[in-house]
């Protein structure tokens, strides 16, 4: 079973209407009427509008046969209309804060991941769109939207995804099962890694002591992983990802969720927010750039994972599919050394005892040392919403 965390975004519902105005001869698929978030509820909605759009000329001719051929299917109560971006680009010029489909193209360089793009403008979950379709959609594919009102969570837990949020998820596909459950770690190093990337091309030094820290090599943002895939920026949470799984003719078919908020600034922060805090002058970061990247970047390092892993298990500590990364991985989360209280009920007494972390195991979970110099591997209850409270221990031979 994969580790999983919660897609929740930390900020608020909000109101929103008139997400296309579009000319008045615009088809009716795209006529979306005024909606409504209201606290604590979520929207129904009982149609759905994807746009898809290729890298090159292959990926085009993929898109306009899954059209011709009717292929992608939603629920049974889903209004589903399917258009190509040429086919969109002549009825109406894209709204700001739509997704730009032309500029994520532009900035993305990938031979696999990523080239064939699902746009909705509102949906229920991207997860629902790549899992419902996983087999008749290339791997690689990523659906995006600007809104989506039934996001996934952890213990299916739903969560809403307003406007400037970067919402999308994406096929990929297994075959040795041990390496599946480390594929998140994978997924939220290539995150916080594509947002380094990204601020470094877009934040502008204007005055000497700005230069002078960025040669120094201080970081001016450095997005964290909160073990097991929480992304955290000084120190608030500002995404997430939901890595799901199922098993088909010897392979392991899996979709990965990432959400990322990009532009809320409220309740608490938000990338731009944040970069704007520490650059006044940087430029604003667009969900377009962050996706490219982050799929530039996990091209490479899903190539590290599969190609350089080791298998079988030779020393169970070290010598797993993850070893190459884990290094770059432990430098980017917030965990090594932290010392965690583990509580133990033996019969009808409580015991506790202090471990410190040291890693990853080779099965994904927690590496920790206990004051008896002990190696265990500590895995969450299952019950706790944060991983930290409610962890179980197994002593490692």
């Amino acid at each position: 079973m994969l580790l999983s965390t919660s897609l929740r975004l930390l900020c608020p519902a909000i109101s929103f209407s008139s997400l296309l105005k579009l000319k008045s001869s615009t088809p009716r698929c795209f006529r979306l009427q005024e909606s409504m978030v209201g606290s604590g509820s979520a929207m129904d909605s009982s149609s759905c509008t994807l746009v898809l759009c290729g890298k090159s000329l292959v990926e085009n001719e993929i898109a306009a046969s899954l059209k011709k051929n009717d292929t992608i299917k939603l629920s049974e109560n889903t209004d589903l209309s399917v258009f190509l971006k040429s086919e969109i680009d002549k009825l109406y010029k894209q709204q700001e804060k739509s997704f730009d489909m032309e500029l994520y193209m532009n900035c993305l360089s990938t031979l696999r991941f990523g080239r064939l793009l699902i746009w909705s403008p509102l949906i229920t979950s991207t997860h629902d769109v790549v899992s419902s379709n996983f087999s008749e959609l290339p791997i690689g594919t990523v659906c995006v939207a600007d809104i989506q009102y039934k996001g996934r969570g952890r213990s299916k837990n739903v969560w809403e995804s307003p406007v400037g949020c970067l919402l999308f998820s994406f096929t990929v596909q297994m075959e040795d099962g041990r390496a599946v459950p480390l594929l998140q770690y994978v997924v939220s190093l290539a995150v916080t890694e594509a947002i380094k990337e990204v601020c470094e091309k877009n934040v502008i030094y204007p005055s000497y002591d700005e230069i002078n820290r960025f040669f120094q090599g201080l970081p001016y943002m450095s997005a964290r992983i909160k073990w097991p895939n929480d992304i955290y920026l000084n120190g608030l949470k500002v995404g997430g990802i939901l890595c799901t799984s199922t098993y088909r003719s010897k392979k392991f078919n899996i979709s990965a969720g990432i959400g990322l908020n990009v532009d809320n600034d409220k309740p608490t922060t938000c990338l731009n927010a944040f970069l704007r805090e520490i650059s006044p002058a940087a430029c604003h970061l667009t969900r377009e750039e962050i996706v490219a990247s982050f799929f530039n970047k996990f091209e490479k390092l899903y190539d590290i994972f599969i190609n350089q892993g080791e298998y079988p298990f030779k020393n169970k500590m070290k010598n797993h599919g993850f070893g190459p990364l884990e290094e770059l991985y432990c430098g980017t989360w917030l965990h090594s050394g932290q010392r965690v209280i583990i509580q133990e009920k033996e019969k009808d007494q409580v015991t506790e005892s202090m471990v410190t972390i040291q890693g990853l195991t080779s099965s994904g979970y927690l590496l920790a040392m206990g004051e008896d110099n002990q190696m265990y591997e500590l895995h969450p209850d299952g019950n706790s919403f944060d991983f930290f409270k409610g962890l179980i221990r197994r002593k490692l031979e």
